[in-house]
């Protein structure tokens, strides 16, 4: 079963920055590109940073303050210099997380959700800037079509499971949830569809209505079960 990556959702015509480039640069880029952020980049490439809205708004935060504080804390003395910015090198956030673009969506979003952010810069196996991922694209596995979802569930879940295209589960997919109807030969292999068909990409849900005729999760020698692959 192929799993959506990276490469199938993010942006590919990204706009990037280098770090001596003038903030006002960097204002003008994100209002007329409509992006909330651009990664920084070396002449060869290469990301050292990402400047976001945030970062670019300490200043509008700074404007007409006061004094500054005589005791300031680590987080505060950031902020600070941010407000103080003239160029992407002053304001990024560095380091930046980055993904290949052969990473899985799933697990790109949970690299997302680790490290609290809201984009992921895409790079090549030679650290390039190729792409950018945000939240938004990785929403977009959920896009697919229920018959789209339910030919992959038909055509390569179920043979995976049982070791033969044909079988008498029935599936239905609607609005993302796939029920599944049927009764197979081994308690496993029913635990196995549900779990491989709760991987395939759109599927918002599993309702799992399978039975089967031998528990072979139980131990060695019980009469009520016959452990897979024993005799």
């Amino acid at each position: 079963m192929r799993l959506w990556r990276v490469d199938d959702v993010m942006t590919r015509d990204v706009v990037a920055v280098q770090t001596d480039t003038p903030y006002r640069t960097v204002v003008d880029l994100l209002i007329s590109r409509r992006v909330s952020a651009v990664p920084v980049v070396t002449r060869f490439q290469r990301v050292v940073g990402i400047v976001s809205e945030a970062d670019l708004l300490h200043k509008v935060e700074a404007a007409g303050t006061d004094q500054p504080r005589l005791v300031v804390g680590r987080r505060r003395r950031a902020e600070q210099a941010k407000a103080a910015a003239r160029t992407a090198g002053d304001v990024m956030t560095s380091p930046v997380v980055t993904v290949l673009p052969s990473l899985s969506v799933a697990a790109a979003a949970r690299r997302m959700h680790h490290a609290q952010v809201k984009r992921l810069p895409v790079e090549d196996e030679l650290g390039r800037l190729v792409g950018i991922v945000t939240r938004g694209d990785l929403l977009k596995v959920h896009l697919r079509t229920d018959e789209d979802i339910r030919r992959d569930v038909v055509d390569e879940v179920l043979p995976h499971a049982l070791g033969t295209p044909d079988s008498t589960v029935r599936v239905e997919t609607r609005d993302g949830v796939v029920t599944l109807r049927g009764r197979v030969h081994f308690r496993s292999a029913a635990e196995r569809i549900a779990t491989l068909a709760r991987q395939v990409p759109g599927v918002v849900d599993v309702a799992d209505g399978l039975t089967y005729d031998v528990d072979d999760s139980m131990i060695v020698g019980s009469d009520l079960g016959t452990p897979f692959g024993v005799a």
